[in-house]
């Protein structure tokens, strides 16, 4: 398909690939040699341009500095075995950014921006995907208001941008994670559902707090009476209890996770019993306190599968068994990982392949 929107081209003079050890890779500490802009101005998405990476100016009263009325995605791009480029569900994450973008009174981005727009990026900084086992490189679009003005409304101007940045695993080993039955994440009605910055400025004092106490990461429950498990801070949660896939229900306090939704597909090809229900955390701790928990998992973009292998409640830690070749888990991983860089057949249709 041809492109629809023309898009500037101002390169850098260099490019920093050469100078990237792309076999010790942090994860989100050095980006690419280019960034992809677009802003809203008089009702409208213009100016669609590659520029070179760098810094941006805004006065003080910048909206977005005081207001947090912004959107933003993650996803990942693969090297393929021929060289293409492949993204993983790129058009999953264009409606979801503007599914949040609509609840942040953010104007809608037409699809076409997004999607050719990151084509576009991607071609110009090939060389940055790195083919390793286990790496990627990592896309972030992302809308912000640019409004230089501090009255509380909806700004009448924005910004949309993609950068990316090469990353290796999120999380290198197992990790610990502790149900939360104090701080909420976000309530019924709010905007929970959302990738918006403030749904995670607010997870970040009790993250602290967790670490502190020797955990990776909380399991958020609802904000009204933290009797029912949500997700944790980066990911979707999963267990597997008697045999049985099970995972919280979407809506407004539970983020429609791309992962997610590939891993309970992958299930129901495979006829594995799914239940996505409804999750107390009596009923995890019930399950833990009998033996009962065969598997409790991760999945969100940036950690993929994330095997967890010890959950804290009320100052007890119940450890679960160590993962082997035998774990669904496992298997998913596998499975998705295959499909991202072609080695396994796409028969759902998930992956955009970038050529040139």
């Amino acid at each position: 398909m041809g492109s629809t929107i023309k898009i500037a081209c101002n390169l850098a003079e260099r490019s920093r690939v050469n100078e990237f050890d792309f076999g010790n890779i942090d994860f989100g500490k050095v980006y690419s040699d280019h960034m992809f802009v677009s802003d809203y101005l008089d009702g409208e998405w213009k100016n669609p341009a590659i520029e070179p990476y760098g810094y941006l100016q805004m006065l003080p009263g910048s909206a977005i500095l005081h207001y947090a009325q912004s959107v933003f995605e993650g996803l990942k791009a693969y090297r393929g075995q021929d060289g293409d480029i492949l993204v993983f569900r790129p058009d999953m994450n264009a409606r979801r950014l503007n599914r949040s973008a609509e609840r942040l009174c953010i104007p809608q981005l037409p699809e076409e921006i997004f999607m050719e727009g990151m084509d576009e990026l991607l071609r110009v900084d090939k060389a940055w995907v790195p083919d390793l086992p286990g790496t990627s490189l990592y896309i972030r679009p992302f809308i912000f208001a640019m409004d230089e003005y501090i009255g509380i409304r909806p700004s009448e101007k924005y910004k949309f941008m993609i950068f990316t940045c090469p990353v290796g695993a999120y999380y290198s080993k197992p990790v610990r994670v502790k149900i939360e039955t104090h701080f909420s994440r976000t309530v019924a009605g709010g905007i929970g559902y959302t990738k918006t910055g403030g749904n995670y400025a607010a997870s970040l004092y009790p993250a602290k707090l967790a670490k502190e106490n020797g955990y990776d990461q909380l399991i958020w429950t609802d904000g009204q009476t933290h009797k029912f498990i949500e997700e944790a801070g980066t990911m979707n949660l999963m267990f597997i209890i008697d045999d049985v896939l099970l995972t919280a229900e979407t809506g407004d306090t539970v983020l429609e996770g791309i992962t997610r939704d590939s891993i309970l597909t992958l299930a129901r090809d495979w006829g594995q019993k799914v239940e996505v229900r409804r999750i107390s955390v009596e009923e995890i701790i019930d399950a833990l306190e009998n033996g009962r928990v065969q598997e409790a998992f991760g999945v969100g973009t940036a950690a993929t599968v994330a095997h967890i292998d010890h959950i804290g409640y009320e100052g007890r830690d119940y450890t679960l068994p160590g993962i082997d070749d035998g774990f669904f888990s496992r298997r998913a991983a596998a499975e998705l990982e295959g499909i991202k860089t072609g080695r396994i057949e796409d028969k759902h249709g998930w992956v955009h392949r970038i050529s040139g």
